[in-house]
């Protein structure tokens, strides 16, 4: 049995975009929408989905491991400090997505970190300020409305903002399924066996300063 926006799989209802793929229903049963305030995990989500641009989540997914290990586990820091020569290597990677652009974006925005740390403390409080006020939310959202909503005028502030500390590879939609992703909104439509559960974790999220 199925509705608009939903699938049924196993007894458990869940939304459509994970179709019956295990690993997919994974992700989204357990952290798709989940909030998160740790800074290196944010900093692969940004990353992951500027690789994301252009090609399929499950895809990425998939590779995500392989991504982990050539990123040395997305930590900023350590990245920040790469010669450009590895971007030469990382291409040579058949596990990874190879695309120029996207793998020296990883290595320029580790760089712009240092700054928005300085400023913020963290990249998770500087990330949080462009939660949505709840009033702004469908107030019933339906698979109709999700597609409504690939750009956000604070993902469109949050791209904005990013791009002028030097931040790239990452616009209005980008951002808004960064958001997606970390828990910021709760994107599981009506009807999702998930949705209350991520709306329980954000309701106990406290979130950082």
């Amino acid at each position: 049995m199925a509705a608009d926006g939903l699938i049924e799989h196993d007894g458990v209802v869940r939304c459509w975009w994970c179709g019956d793929h295990a690993d997919y229903q994974a992700y989204h049963d357990d952290e798709w929408g989940r909030p998160v305030d740790d800074d290196r995990r944010l900093f692969e989500k940004m990353s992951l989905e500027g690789f994301q641009s252009g090609l399929s989540w499950l895809t990425i997914l998939r590779k995500r491991e392989n991504f982990r290990e050539a990123f040395d586990g997305f930590d900023f820091e350590v990245i920040a400090r790469w010669r450009a020569s590895k971007v030469e290597t990382l291409l040579k990677n058949a596990g990874i997505v190879r695309h120029r652009g996207k793998i020296e974006a990883v290595l320029s925005n580790a760089k712009c970190m240092r700054a928005l740390l300085d400023e913020h403390g963290s990249f998770a409080a500087y990330a949080w300020l462009y939660e949505p006020d709840p009033s702004s939310r469908p107030s019933r959202l339906t698979k109709k409305e999700l597609f409504a909503l690939t750009q956000t005028d604070e993902s469109k502030a949050l791209a904005k903002d990013l791009k002028k500390r030097g931040f790239r590879f990452f616009g209005p939609t980008t951002a808004y399924a960064f958001m997606q992703a970390m828990g910021m909104v709760n994107d599981h439509v009506e009807g999702c066996a998930t949705r209350p559960l991520v709306q329980s974790d954000r309701n106990a999220f406290r979130r950082p300063t």
